[in-house]
């Protein structure tokens, strides 16, 4: 597989001195300076070539001042969504914010009244949980169920605790369990939204990350599924959508992305209170990559899901072969691989002592996602390949030294 398209997905870069959180951080999240991060969620591969030259093209002029949103990047999105989605929007749906994360924070603000209730499903971001408890609403959790290595919604729990929620909070693909969910979970979904009338935030921002073989459903795109009729008032009345290049194209430090919210009173409500915290996004270059990137960037992103497939089977296979111990949760979406760490029988201080000082490494501990990831790491294989397989031999290393 590597080698085998015009980009160079194996290429080692050095991150190292342009204060990378992931490389440069690695002592104040670690303790240690030297391990290999597989942490937080960008990529080690450069951004396409599209953007790269469409930010050293705007760099050539000498001025970087406030910037207006052209009509051209709201095309961009529009056609994106089209293109790879199959949702037709309007340019009026879409506000501009600086990440999902503050969009998650102005919806609770705005959206939800102060002590009612907001529904996540962890293991999931940890933002999800912050989102609700800093904004002083109710953390409702409605965890996922593992059976056989696969995640689904426990829409039995989902059903009782609707009662006392005004939203939920979708992570579509989910991060870290990397489900894509398939349309009759999301019906089922709906049906209880539509019963008590809750508004459904979902994130999509890993929706472009979608492993060969599986299908993402933007939740909002069913309005037009002659399958779902009866919901279709509902979704464009009740549902938000967030979606970003930033996953898709290796650009988080440029922070753009698009909360698609036909919906006119929600949208008028989230204006005002990112208007009351002064959120605007005016960076001439977080503009330029955005464009670029949903207008040329196909053919990059096919090439890169392509590798990180590849990825996954040589893990999925490393650990068969080498660390029966440690299990692969088969993902369908994302480049976050969530590992199943129970069979070694360490508790969750442990588990992140095991890998920091035996291996080397620099994960996400399973239980920052909520207590349903304990006993469970996130690996980022957004990586070069070469770079993945040596964390991997490190671990098989760190084992045998223990005496498996």
């Amino acid at each position: 597989m590597t080698g085998t398209t015009r980009f160079n997905f194996d290429a080692v870069i050095s991150r190292q001195g342009t204060h990378s959180e992931k490389w440069d951080g690695r002592q104040q999240q670690f303790g240690n300076a030297n391990i290999c991060p597989l942490w937080v969620a960008d990529m080690d591969f450069a951004s396409p070539p599209c953007v790269v030259e469409a930010l050293q093209a705007r760099a050539l002029h000498p001025i970087y001042g406030y910037t207006q949103h052209p009509s051209s990047l709201f095309s961009a999105v529009i056609g994106w969504l089209e293109r790879r989605h199959h949702w037709q929007i309007t340019q009026d749906w879409i506000l501009m914010v600086p990440g999902v994360v503050t969009a998650l924070h102005a919806a609770a603000l705005a959206l939800v009244p102060e002590n009612a209730g907001i529904i996540v499903q962890p293991p999931v971001y940890f933002p999800f949980f912050s989102s609700v408890t800093k904004t002083q609403r109710k953390l409702l959790l409605n965890p996922l169920q593992l059976q056989n290595g696969h995640y689904t919604i426990d829409f039995a729990q989902l059903k009782q605790l609707a009662p006392e929620a005004h939203m939920i909070v979708l992570c579509s693909p989910h991060n870290p369990v990397g489900r894509v969910w398939q349309k009759f979970e999301l019906l089922q979904l709906l049906r209880i939204a539509k019963h008590h009338n809750l508004l459904i935030f979902s994130d999509d921002i890993h929706a472009d990350l979608i492993l060969p073989g599986h299908q993402h459903q933007m939740l909002a795109a069913l309005v037009t599924d002659p399958d779902c009729a009866e919901f279709a008032e509902f979704i464009n009345t009740n549902v938000i959508t967030a979606v970003a290049p930033s996953k898709t194209f290796n650009i988080p430090g440029l922070s753009l992305s698009s909360l698609i919210v036909p919906n006119p009173e929600l949208r008028k409500k989230l204006q005002n209170t990112l208007g009351l915290l002064h959120i605007g996004i005016f960076n001439p270059f977080s503009i330029a990559a955005c464009e670029a990137a949903y207008t040329h960037g196909d053919d990059w992103l096919d090439a890169l899901m392509l590798y990180l497939n590849n990825t996954k089977h040589r893990v999925a296979d490393y650990l068969i072969k080498n660390l029966p111990q440690i299990k692969l949760i088969e993902p369908q979406g994302t480049y976050l691989l969530w590992l199943d760490c129970r069979a070694l029988n360490l508790d969750d201080k442990q588990l992140q002592r095991f890998f920091i000082e035996d291996c080397g490494l620099g994960l996400s501990p399973g239980v920052i996602f909520g207590e349903a990831g304990q006993g469970f790491m996130r690996l980022n294989m957004g990586a070069p390949q070469s770079l993945i397989m040596e964390a991997l031999d490190k671990v098989a290393a760190a084992l045998q030294k223990l005496g498996g």
